[in-house]
């Protein structure tokens, strides 16, 4: 029933264009040209209109809406709920059964969607409490269109196969009645069981397990043998797997755990542990998975998070240290040593690999005389005054780490800036506080100097940050002379840490990354490394830049660095309006 443009007036008072009340970015609302709109007031009264012509009815408005797709739909699925409260005959659940017949005939692209909305539609009446006699005289019918899927004569999705038989709780009994109403022997379920069977082992010989598990369970259908729930696991199809063993039972489940601690996947058996109370028949994979998570943490320089994740568990807390031994990160061995009261660490060997580990660089190695903490005006000002002395300086800083999802990093701590032998340390915060136009006119003049050359790994990014969380200073806009180190160097392998030790034979040590760099004072260690981030890239780049001519890729970064110092200048009023 699509409509032309002169019988879209016929019933003017009553028509709604679909889209209407959508709001653009502007503001406008989003009609439908007058030459394609839909009347929709023909669904005000559901009694005459049939099934085809109310599926074709939606495509158009699907087809004609100038929104995408996913808003097109909510507002096409609120449609669909509002017509069914009119009187569709001969109730709302035939109604959409019928519909759902009728759908596969609008091709390939719009089938899956709209029967997702159909059924929709019917979770929707039912929790309306629709038409209660229609919904049990539709039940046949679905049951019907469910056969009439498995064996193709009607094109749906599995999905879509599954979502009916929910929708409409479709059972075993069902089943028996749509293959036979006439057969009242007591074989009629055996019969509908074996049928069904029959296309759960095509789905299994295809691959389609979560389909093969869905029907299983959904028609209480056991399967003894082991090997189903290997074939799903050798593909990888874990949820099926999983779903499978516990519709099984309690031995299947923990054949399912004991294949993941097989093959080292100590999350998803914890996981299944946990929500199947089997911590009794496996003791030792919650420990086990607990310290490989604190493992990785450790690697990823991630102390303060994996204490966290201890909670306090003695066993957990110990191998925390040990790992921290391990690392050579004394300090945190004598933090938790101290905070937790633990004993007897000074008799625990290391293991041989650890005398193999590589050495470090440290402010000795790169001859880092002064590190100089900067939190007042007077040594603001005589930091400026020192770097703007210099040639080439190297850029870091450093912020608390933010172990939420979805929430924003926090506040930039401190800034690094570095020569050659001296570096400074700019306690952000408190200049910030104390002094906050002091800080941006001496920010400004380091970063904006057209003499000093200042170097940085990934600086723009550090710069954005610092932007981000001095959002009011200037001095974070406009740079000039910047290079960035890691632009230089296209394949760097662990970072900074792994480019140091590429160039200088040496790396960083990264434990104390992501320590807290809120607390007033930092520690020697976390000055000292925050010190050496930036001194490391001068002598990088001094290390570069001298090398004789080899043809190597130094060489190729010693001949291109010039052409990689960026500049920045932004217009001051111009930032202030804005």
């Amino acid at each position: 029933m699509l409509l032309g443009p002169n019988s879209c007036r016929l019933h003017r008072p009553n028509m709604r264009h679909y889209g209407q009340g959508i709001k653009k970015g502007n503001g406008n609302e989003d009609y439908i040209h007058d030459n394609r709109a839909i009347c929709l007031h023909a669904f005000s009264d559901l009694s005459h209109i049939c099934p085809a012509t109310f599926v074709f009815l939606l495509k158009e408005c699907y087809v004609c809406g100038t929104r995408k797709a996913t808003p097109k739909f909510r507002v096409l699925q609120q449609q669909v709920y509002r017509a069914l409260h009119n009187a569709p005959q001969p109730g709302p659940f035939t109604f959409l059964i019928q519909c759902l017949y009728v759908v596969p005939l609008l091709g390939q692209q719009y089938t899956e969607g709209f029967s997702h909305m159909l059924i929709s539609s019917v979770r929707h009446c039912k929790s309306q409490n629709f038409d209660v006699e229609d919904f049990c005289n539709a039940k046949p019918l679905a049951a019907q269109l469910v056969l009439d899927i498995l064996t193709c004569a009607v094109s749906h999705e599995e999905r879509i196969l599954l979502k009916l038989l929910e929708a409409f709780d479709v059972k075993l009994k069902d089943i028996g009645d749509a293959i036979d109403c006439s057969d009242m022997l007591d074989g009629r379920l055996d019969r509908a069981k074996a049928y069904i069977e029959q296309y759960i082992i095509d789905y299994i010989d295809s691959q389609s397990y979560m389909t093969a598990v869905s029907l299983l369970e959904r028609f209480s259908i056991q399967f003894s043998s082991e090997s189903l729930l290997l074939k799903m696991i050798e593909s990888n199809q874990f949820k099926a797997a999983e779903k499978w063993a516990i519709f099984m039972g309690r031995p299947m489940i923990c054949s399912l755990v004991q294949k993941y601690v097989e093959m080292k996947m100590l999350k998803n058996a914890y996981d299944i542990i946990k929500r199947n109370s089997l911590m009794e028949e496996f003791p030792d994979v919650y420990q086990s998975y607990k310290e490989s998570l604190l493992k990785k943490l450790a690697e990823k320089g991630l102390w303060d998070l994996a204490e966290l994740r201890t909670k306090k568990d003695g066993h957990l807390l110990k191998y925390l240290v040990y790992l921290a031994m391990e690392a050579g990160y004394n300090e945190k061995v004598d933090e938790l040593c101290e905070r937790y009261s633990l004993e007897g660490f000074a008799k625990v060997s290391v293991p041989d690999e650890t005398s193999s580990r590589p050495s470090y660089l440290d402010v000795k190695k790169l001859f880092l005389e002064d590190i100089i903490w900067v939190d007042e005006i007077n040594g603001l000002l005589t930091a400026t005054e020192y770097i703007e002395g210099c040639q080439i300086v190297g850029i870091d800083c450093e912020w608390k780490p933010n172990y939420e999802k979805g929430v924003k990093p926090n506040k930039v701590s401190i800034l690094q800036i570095s020569s050659e032998n001296r570096a400074f340390i700019f306690d952000l915060i408190k200049l910030y506080e104390d002094e906050p136009k002091a800080l941006d006119v001496c920010l400004r003049r380091i970063l904006c100097s057209s003499n000093t050359l200042k170097l940085g790994y990934n600086l723009q990014c550090d710069l954005h940050q610092l932007s981000v969380s001095y959002g009011d200073l200037e001095c974070f806009r406009s740079y000039e002379m910047l290079l960035d180190i890691q632009k230089l160097f296209k394949e760097p392998n662990g970072g900074l840490s792994g480019l140091a030790q590429k160039i200088l034979g040496a790396g960083l040590n990264k434990t104390k990354r992501n320590s807290n760099w809120e607390q007033r004072p930092l520690t020697q260690n976390q000055k000292e490394y925050a010190a050496m981030d930036a001194a490391v890239l001068v002598h990088i780049f001094h290390h570069v830049r001298g090398q004789p001519h080899s043809g190597s890729k130094e060489e190729q970064c010693k001949v291109e660095w010039k052409s990689h110092i960026v500049s920045r200048m932004c217009n001051t009023r111009r930032s202030k309006s804005s």
